[in-house]
């Protein structure tokens, strides 16, 4: 009876090493046919087809696809079309391709601010991009302005309809040590390129009427930006609300702050302040129509969960000597691109080979003039849950060669592939590794980009919703927003290059079997 009993153990060893080893095997061979199935539809994004596409994009006839014009509108056309004759679904269920996405211009405005008696013109201490008007007894301080970690400068403070005032910087302990570290090194709330969109979005939450901001580092770059626009009679271009009680924001210099409170350099305590404050600034608007266009791929397996590729479809249209800016690197390549992409998935989805997560082609409008057409997307109405949103993956700029760099040409600027997840960097770096070889150049993805390439695009508002990013950038050059960026002036090697990378990684993060893992969110 041993025996037997020692027999059929031995059997039932075999049967599971056996079966282990079919499944070993089975499970290399997935990963060999989806290896396989990446590099022949890679092939399909040719150099033929992106010069073929571009240069009808990046033509005359489009006049520069400026935001809600008629070349814009154009561009929008041509996308959809292109779409179409692909196969390529809709994103939204009702077949409709285009995502409206309303926009309004104001022109800078006008007019004063009158604190306790005295009287300050827009456009010297106080500069504001919006219209206010209404007058108010006193004025909140919130001091940085900071909800983090358990610390908020808004406790026990009620500012609905109310003014408040808020300085740059973050808290710092009584040896000098900044509190949220504990040490010397500053924290995110330091970095005025993220902080002032985060205070700003918290103000307005609380019900807040208007921001004071107070910024002595940067008042006079807000100033130079708002004197170009001026000169230039540039309106303020944003997403159109129906809400009646708009938040506006105003950049004060430290006249106007001290004229509030004293002791605001050294002050961080918030509190209410007895100040009377009068608004008579006034601007006129104008409504803006203007158009996103979304595709997607259905996945085959886990079709709730998205991988988003994106890029702009507008540039800057006509300069004021009436020459065209074409935009054929910015960013007719991210555009070209982004159709040669979703052509590649579509022909492995017939083939039966589909991605097992859905992919979504989105192309934004409103990027050149704020990100507009992302902001719609990720803050008022997106058509995939964001939560489910694993990645994004944005493309602008893929076309040329920066001058300024040195080394080998088949090179690619990747930022904040690593900012979010740790998980998206490495497959990148693998996948790239595996597939195509190019240089990855991480110069521009420094905390202390002085470009600062990262808040500059449209991965930005997915980034700041704790999306994994990866944004493929070259550089800019002599023809960056000037009439020169042509399609005669693009390397359409590298373009096809670039593109097939960024579909080697779209197809990796839609198959693999674990999405993503976001393990550096931001708070």
């Amino acid at each position: 009876m041993k025996n037997k009993l020692l027999v059929a153990i031995g059997m039932i060893g075999m049967a599971m090493a056996c079966n282990s080893s079919q499944k070993t095997a089975s499970i290399a061979d997935q990963d060999s046919q989806a290896e396989e199935s990446s590099v022949t539809y890679s092939k399909t994004i040719t150099e033929a087809e992106l010069k073929e596409h571009l240069y009808i994009y990046a033509s005359d006839e489009y006049v520069g696809r400026e935001t809600g014009k008629p070349g814009q509108k154009k561009a929008v056309a041509y996308i959809k079309k292109e779409y179409e004759k692909l196969g390529v679904a809709a994103a939204k269920s009702n077949g409709d391709y285009i995502q409206n996405v309303p926009l309004e211009i104001s022109e800078l405005p006008s007019g004063t601010i009158n604190l306790n008696s005295n009287e300050f013109l827009i456009g010297g201490h106080v500069l504001a991009l919006s219209e206010i008007q209404g007058s108010f007894d006193n004025i909140v301080y919130v001091g940085f302005g900071i909800e983090d970690d358990g610390y908020s400068d808004y406790k026990g403070l009620d500012i609905k309809g109310k003014i408040v005032l808020i300085r740059a910087g973050e808290p710092t302990n009584i040896d000098g040590t900044y509190l949220f570290s504990g040490s010397d090194k500053k924290s995110v709330w330091s970095n005025m390129s993220e902080s002032l969109g985060k205070r700003m979005e918290l103000a307005k939450d609380k019900g807040a009427k208007v921001m004071l901001y107070y910024d002595p580092t940067n008042f006079s770059r807000f100033k130079n930006q708002f004197k170009q626009m001026k000169n230039n009679a540039n309106g303020n271009m944003s997403i159109k609300t129906n809400d009646t009680a708009k938040f506006a924001s105003v950049f004060i210099d430290g006249d106007f702050a001290t004229a509030i409170l004293p002791k605001i350099e050294t002050d961080q305590v918030p509190k209410t302040l007895s100040s009377k404050i009068q608004f008579n600034v006034v601007s006129n608007s104008e409504e803006v129509d203007s158009e996103n266009v979304v595709a997607f791929i259905k996945g085959s397996e886990k079709p709730d969960e998205y991988v988003i590729i994106s890029s702009h479809l507008d540039h800057i249209g006509i300069n004021s000597n009436g020459d065209i800016n074409n935009g054929a690197d910015d960013d007719g390549s991210g555009t070209v691109a982004m159709l040669e992409i979703a052509e590649a998935f579509k022909q492995a989805a017939d083939a039966g080979k589909g991605p097992k997560r859905s992919v979504v082609f989105l192309h934004v409008t409103g990027e050149e003039k704020g990100l507009l057409g992302s902001q719609y997307y990720t803050d008022v109405a997106p058509i995939f849950p964001l939560e489910n949103t694993i990645a994004n993956l944005n493309i602008d700029m893929i076309g040329r060669i920066d001058p300024e760099r040195e080394g080998d040409r088949n090179y690619i600027y990747l930022i904040g592939s690593d900012k979010l997840s740790t998980d998206l960097h490495e497959l990148s770096e693998e996948v790239n590794k595996r597939f195509m070889n190019i240089e990855l150049d991480y110069t521009f993805n420094d905390e202390n980009d002085p470009n600062r390439f990262y808040y500059r695009s449209d991965h930005y508002n997915f980034a700041k919703n704790n999306i994994p990013i990866i944004f493929y950038f070259n550089g800019t050059h002599a023809d960056y927003h000037k009439p020169g960026d042509t399609p005669d002036k693009i390397n359409y090697d590298l373009l096809q290059n670039r593109s097939r990378l960024v579909f080697h990684t779209a197809w990796e993060l839609a198959n693999r079997d674990q999405r993503v893992i976001a393990d550096k969110v931001s708070k």
